[in-house]
């Protein structure tokens, strides 16, 4: 397990009411940019404040500001993101090329909200007025008396003005006459730390994903098995599959069924930010090697007397069983952003049911720490020897996992 690091800087209005808060990458406790190329920056904040964290929580219910360039826009990294829910940032662009300009639309009509960055004042930024909501000023750059012709053709476009480097209360005062509508710096807010926990991932894996992605067709099948061999790539798909889904019902009930309901394209996406972010080491974590032997254990389980009726749930309940831990998140909040059949949640939450039976046995003659665990036994139909035998298969396929990484 190792740290994540991200500072966030809040974005508020005339009134003094936080708007959002503008994301950014850091690679160390130390709050400041890290010497890395921006596209390997905007990933690696997506991977942990999206794909293993939760953005809203972050930013506390209001608008993510995120830093994209246009390579991050070509291809299609916020469309990793509820359009509701983020602010794409437009950085790196010394001026707008036509390409630019075309990305900017698409994804106005998507419906994304988009602020210009770095704005000069450049006359030749107007070609992007009719497809952006914000442009953010750096008011110790710009010269704010030089900015009314600007702010009188804004207007025309219902453009929003953010004042950066805001330093005093009689500058908020000023730019306030002068038309901007928010502001931020260090005299509402300075940039703050936000320490996180991110998983790790096994090369081989990885290469294998990336080889999947490389044919003209996808494999759902065997892209989802790799997935299965790995928590951390479990948790990013079922989450995506969960941003995808906004207003419709789906219950996820096996990884093929969530890589074929996110399609290809947005599969693709997913599996390009976990490689440019490069979120991968040499070895497992030990409570994500327990998950994967619990998984493949209950699916063995399953086959066989009373269980059978759950089989299809058994992998993934398994490989979900210490989300808590991994996450260091109460079970009930991590669920929420999950789209999980009703039978794993009550598994995974209260441990109801015949599936929640299985992990309740299967976790129990794992950790041997449970009184009750002789019981289940008894009651479960299955012998200990049986149980003896899946566990030890499922430590052996859980340890070829690890060789071949």
């Amino acid at each position: 397990m190792k740290k994540t690091y991200i500072a966030r800087q809040a974005i508020l209005d005339r009134h003094l009411k936080t708007i959002g808060y503008e994301l950014f990458f850091r690679d160390s406790s130390d709050n400041n940019f890290p010497e890395v190329d921006q596209d390997i920056a905007s990933s690696k904040l997506i991977i942990q404040n999206h794909i293993q964290g939760d953005i809203q929580t972050l930013c506390m219910g209001k608008l993510a500001f995120i830093n994209f360039t246009e390579s991050n826009l070509i291809h299609k990294f916020p469309l990793m993101f509820d359009k509701e829910l983020i602010v794409i940032e437009l950085v790196g662009n010394i001026k707008p090329s036509k390409n630019l300009v075309k990305i900017v639309k698409y994804y106005h009509e998507q419906g994304y909200k988009i602020a210009l960055t770095e704005y000069d004042l450049a006359i030749h930024w107007d070609v992007l007025f009719p497809y952006i909501n914000i442009v953010k000023v750096n008011i110790e750059e710009i010269n704010t008396k030089r900015l009314k012709p600007a702010v009188t053709r804004m207007k025309a476009f219902n453009i929003s003005i953010i004042a950066e480097h805001v330093e005093t209360k009689n500058q908020q005062q000023t730019l306030a006459e002068v038309g901007f509508n928010y502001f931020q710096g260090y005299f509402y807010h300075q940039t703050e730390m936000i320490e996180g926990q991110t998983l790790t991932t096994v090369k081989t894996m990885m290469i294998q994903l990336l080889a999947e992605t490389s044919n003209s067709t996808l494999d759902f099948e065997k892209i989802s098995h790799i997935i299965s061999q790995d928590v951390n790539l479990t948790i990013g798909l079922l989450k995506m599959v969960n941003n995808v889904s906004t207003g419709t019902n789906i219950e996820v009930v096996c990884l093929k069924q969530a890589a074929t309901y996110l399609g290809e394209e947005k599969l693709r996406q997913l599996i390009a930010i976990l490689a440019l972010s490069n979120l991968t080491s040499d070895k497992a974590d030990e409570v994500c090697k327990q998950s994967l032997i619990t998984a493949k254990m209950m699916q063995s389980l399953s086959t066989q007397h009373d269980f059978s009726s759950v089989h299809e749930f058994s992998f993934i309940t398994g490989l979900l069983s210490s989300i808590d831990v991994i996450l260091s998140m109460p079970v009930v909040e991590i669920i929420k952003t999950m789209p999980l059949a009703k039978p794993i949640e009550k598994a995974l939450m209260s441990h109801e049911g015949v599936l929640g039976d299985l992990l309740k046995l299967t976790t129990a003659f794992i950790s041997d720490k449970n009184e009750n665990s002789h019981q289940l036994i008894n009651t479960s139909g299955l012998s200990k020897e049986i149980l003896q035998q899946e566990f030890l298969n499922a430590c052996e396929w859980c340890q070829a996992l690890e060789l071949s990484s």
